[in-house]
């Protein structure tokens, strides 16, 4: 049997020794288990983007993970604490909207309070629960334990609101989810994939466009604030170093970069700020 797999996904930064001690109290439980530090860097409190990043990451591991998901404004708050069977996969987190993205796929997913003292830490404070509710947890199923076990059934899950996707005249319209390390920015707008020659197909992810759109790469320019691109390339090497180009990023969502460079920095971007694609 292969050994039980945890990922972590927080933003308590790995200055402090929050990531370890979950990590401790997991490995009291569950010696065998593996741990996969999937980020630590989400920006503090920000919800969405740790909905998104999981969203866009989940599928590439093997069957049976356990999800720790640790974004938690609500610490100490009547907010709930979850865990979920969706798939092949198992998500412990705060029940304020962090797995939405992620229950989006599955529609059918069963979800569980994390009430039992039995599987918590004997003494729980009001500010570090991912120490002493979801680390416990999320170590009790990799071992092997019933999700009933360790709680009743939640109906109602929390949501957050879906990411702006919109098209209209010829416009599509997203919003900034996610900064990567280098200064990527990666938008709402996908998901998108090469078709033949020089044609885009768009699959949408999410808002309000229903049907899968094409159009052609060569005559889009995006947009965001003053800043326009001409095009989106499969390559950063399409354009000169220190240039911005729009591509197709590794999760399939469209990307505003600098070759060599950050394009957050360059246009003064926040998550939620508004980008366009307009095509010809």
């Amino acid at each position: 049997m292969p050994m039980p797999l945890i990922a972590l996904l927080t933003d308590f930064g790995t200055q402090d020794a929050y990531v370890g001690v979950m990590k401790g109290v997991m490995a009291g439980i569950c010696p065998d288990a593996q741990f996969v530090d999937l980020t630590h860097a989400i920006e503090p409190q920000n919800v969405r983007q740790g909905a998104f990043v999981l969203m866009t990451a989940f599928g590439y591991f093997p069957k049976g993970t356990v999800f720790l998901v640790v974004v938690d404004p609500g610490v100490g708050s009547q907010r709930r604490a979850i865990a979920a069977r969706a798939g092949d996969y198992f998500f412990v987190a705060p029940d304020n909207g962090v797995l939405s993205y992620v229950l989006r796929r599955y529609p059918y997913a069963v979800i569980n309070e994390l009430t039992s003292p039995a599987h918590q830490l004997a003494q729980v404070s009001s500010t570090f629960h991912g120490r002493d509710v979801f680390a416990p947890a999320a170590a009790y199923l990799a071992a092997g334990e019933s999700l009933d076990r360790l709680g009743g059934r939640v109906r109602d899950p929390q949501k957050l609101p879906q990411p702006t996707l919109a098209l209209e005249a010829n416009r599509l319209t997203g919003e900034v989810l996610h900064i990567d390390h280098y200064g990527n920015i990666v938008t709402s707008l996908g998901a998108l994939a090469w078709a033949s020659g020089d044609d885009l197909v768009l699959t949408p992810a999410f808002g309000s466009v229903r049907k899968p759109q094409r159009f052609s790469a060569s005559k889009a320019s995006c947009h965001m604030g003053s800043a326009k691109i001409d095009g989106v390339s499969r390559t950063y090497a399409q354009v000169g170093q220190g240039e911005l180009v729009a591509l197709i990023g590794s999760s399939g969502f469209l990307e505003i970069s600098v070759n060599h460079g950050s394009a957050a920095e360059r246009l003064g971007v926040h998550l939620g700020d508004v980008v366009e694609v307009r095509i010809e």
